[in-house]
C-alpha cells in the first residue's frame, strides 16, 4: 500500500501483492516462481535462515540458478553489487529471498536494479516484505526510497519458519513490527483503514508476544505474531514514517547497529516523547494495553536478554548530539516537532 496527500484529500492506494499464509506455505514457493514466469531463480538468504534456505534450494531443484547467503543488515550497496554480479553470471530471471529483513531488503534492491520478479519468505517479524520501501546504506549513510515497484509480488508467511527464532530475537523482532503499527497511528496521512490495521497489529503483538515468549514452540502464537507483523508492515507501506524510524535509520546507518534490537530499545522512548502530542494514538494504545503504553512496551523492551541500551550496542555518547542534529535538520513528519535539544535528551535516556 502507499498513500499520499493532495490538498485536503487523503488518497488511499493498495498495491498488488499475492500473500500465502499458513503452516507449510513455504512448500508453494517453487510453484510461485513458475507463476511469476521465473525459470532460473537466484536464492537470497541470511545466515540465520540457512536451514530453511537449504530446504528451499532442494525444493527448487533445477530451477535454482545460484544462491547468495551474504545478505546483511541495512542493505549495503556494496553487498547488493556483489549479489548483482552473481545474478548476471547465473543468468537468473527471478528472485526468492528467505530470512529476515536483510534478505528481503537485498531482494528489493536487486529487483529495483533489474526489474526481476521477487518472492519474499520472511522468517522474522520485520514486516518490510509487504512495503514499497527500500533502505540502503553507503558510506555510513542510510537512504530510504519508496516506489510501488519495490514491493515483492508474492509474500509467503509460514509460521513454522519462525519456530527456531530464539526468545531474544522473537522479542526484538516483534517490537520492531509494533513500531510500524505505532507510527501509523500518529502519521499525518493516517486513515480509517490504516488505523484499523495498526490497532489490530498492535493488539496482536502485545497480546501474543507474552504467550510466545512463554511457549516459543507454540505454533498458534507464532502464527498470530506473524500475521500481526504482516498487518504492521501494511501500515508502514501505507503511511509516512516519523521520528522513530528516522532515528533508527540514522543510528543504524551511522553505527551499523542490529535493526530489530535498535527498534525495540528506541520504541518506549519515542512513545514517551510523542504520545502527549498524539492523543488519538494514545487512547488506542491505552485500550490495547489496559494501562500506560510506555510502561508496558518499556517493560517488554527491558526484558530482552540482549542489549537494551544504545551504549550496549556500542554507540558512543559523543555521537548522540550529531545524530540529533541530523534528525532535527530534516525531520520526518511527527506529532511533536523534534529539535536538537529534545532529541538529544531522548537519545540520552536511551543511552
Amino acid at each position: 500500500m502507499s498513500e499520499h496527500v493532495v490538498g485536503d484529500v487523503t488518497v488511499h492506494e493498495t498495491l498488488p501483492c499475492r500473500v500465502l499464509v499458513g503452516a507449510g506455505a513455504r512448500r508453494a514457493v517453487p510453484e510461485e516462481t513458475r507463476r511469476l514466469g521465473s525459470g532460473r531463480v537466484l536464492l537470497l538468504a541470511t545466515e540465520s535462515a540457512r536451514a530453511a534456505a537449504d530446504e528451499l534450494a532442494r525444493a527448487l531443484g533445477s530451477r535454482l540458478a545460484a544462491r547468495f547467503d551474504g545478505a546483511v543488515v541495512h542493505t549495503p550497496v556494496a553487498v547488493t553489487e556483489e549479489a548483482l554480479d552473481l545474478l548476471r553470471q547465473a543468468d537468473a530471471d527471478g528472485l526468492v529471498a528467505i530470512g529476515g529483513g536483510s534478505a528481503v531488503g537485498l531482494g528489493k534492491a536487486l529487483s529495483m536494479r533489474t526489474g526481476l520478479p521477487q518472492v519474499a519468505v520472511p522468517t522474522t517479524y520485520a514486516g518490510s516484505e509487504v512495503t514499497p520501501v527500500l533502505g540502503e546504506t553507503k558510506d555510513g549513510v542510510k537512504t530510504t526510497r519508496r516506489d510501488p515497484a519495490i514491493a515483492p509480488g508474492t509474500v509467503v508467511y509460514d509460521p513454522e519458519l519462525t519456530l527456531g527464532m530464539p526468545p531474544g530475537l522473537t522479542l526484538a523482532s516483534a517490537l520492531n513490527a509494533l513500531a510500524h503499527a505505532v507510527e501509523a497511528l500518529w502519521a499525518p496521512n493516517a486513515t480509517a483503514a490504516s488505523d484499523a490495521l495498526a490497532t489490530e497489529a498492535a493488539d496482536g503483538v502485545l497480546g501474543g508476544l507474552p504467550a510466545v515468549l512463554a511457549d516459543p514452540a507454540g505454533l498458534p502464537g507464532r502464527a498470530r505474531l506473524q500475521q500481526s507483523a504482516w498487518l504492521a508492515g501494511l501500515c508502514l507501506a501505507q503511511t509516512r514514517m516519523g521520528l522513530h524510524h528516522q532515528l533508527a535509520h540514522v543510528l543504524g546507518g551511522t553505527f551499523d547497529l542490529p535493526h530489530a534490537e535498535l527498534h525495540a530499545l528506541l520504541l518506549p522512548h519515542v512513545l514517551a516523547f510523542n504520545l502527549p502530542a498524539a492523543p488519538r494514538a494514545a487512547a488506542r494504545l491505552e485500550r490495547i494495553t489496559g494501562g500506560d503504553p510506555v510502561a508496558v512496551v518499556g517493560g517488554l523492551a527491558r526484558s530482552h536478554t540482549g542489549p537494551t541500551r544504545l551504549r550496549a550496542l556500542g554507540v558512543p555518547r559523543e555521537g548522540l548530539r550529531p545524530v540529533a542534529e541530523r534528525v532535527a535538520a530534516q525531520p520526518y513528519p511527527n506529532p511533536r516537532t523534534p529539535d536538537a535539544e529534545s532529541v538529544t535528551r531522548l537519545l540520552e535516556a536511551a543511552w
